[in-house]
């Protein structure tokens, strides 16, 4: 079970018991904000994509789309998302709990800079009742990011 792994990941870390569980889902933005009881946008969605035949992942804030032309941009090809069906051979989590953390190898990680306006924002925890809560410095040390992109609009203030 994919939160199994990121609970044993965050265990190396002594962080364990930081990841959340609900009873009821998180699988999307508007359940994860209201099972934690906070805004939308500090939802850190983790959208997964293909670029030159491999697996990536893009976490913006929970109010972002993504910009097809900044993406383009940015990544030099049109965005693909993954299919529902290989999101989890792919990532290794399942669609609702896409998560940075526990994911399979070689799956590069970017972190968008709609984030960049929160302390704190809640990534998915491997399953769809589940998160974390992580101030920027640790969502980018944790996820293992490449590091920041500028792929997404919809959410400046």
């Amino acid at each position: 079970m994919a939160i199994e792994k990121v609970k044993a990941y965050f265990k190396e870390h002594h962080m364990d018991e930081k990841v959340i569980e609900f009873e009821q889902s998180s699988a999307t933005v508007e359940l994860a904000a209201l099972a934690l009881g906070c805004a939308p946008e500090r939802i850190a969605k983790t959208l997964s994509f293909t670029v030159d035949d491999s697996a990536i992942l893009i976490v913006t804030a929970g109010d972002a789309k993504i910009d097809n032309q900044k993406y383009k941009e940015h990544f030099r090809e049109k965005a693909k998302m993954l299919k529902y069906e290989e999101v989890e051979a792919l990532i290794g989590h399942g669609v609702g709990g896409v998560c940075p953390f526990g994911i399979n190898e070689g799956v590069a990680i970017y972190l968008d800079i709609s984030l960049k306006r929160f302390d704190i924002v809640y990534p998915a925890a491997g399953s769809a009742n589940s998160a974390i809560a992580l101030d920027l410095k640790a969502l980018e040390f944790h996820s293992h990011a490449i590091g920041w992109v500028d792929v997404c609009k919809n959410w400046y203030d």
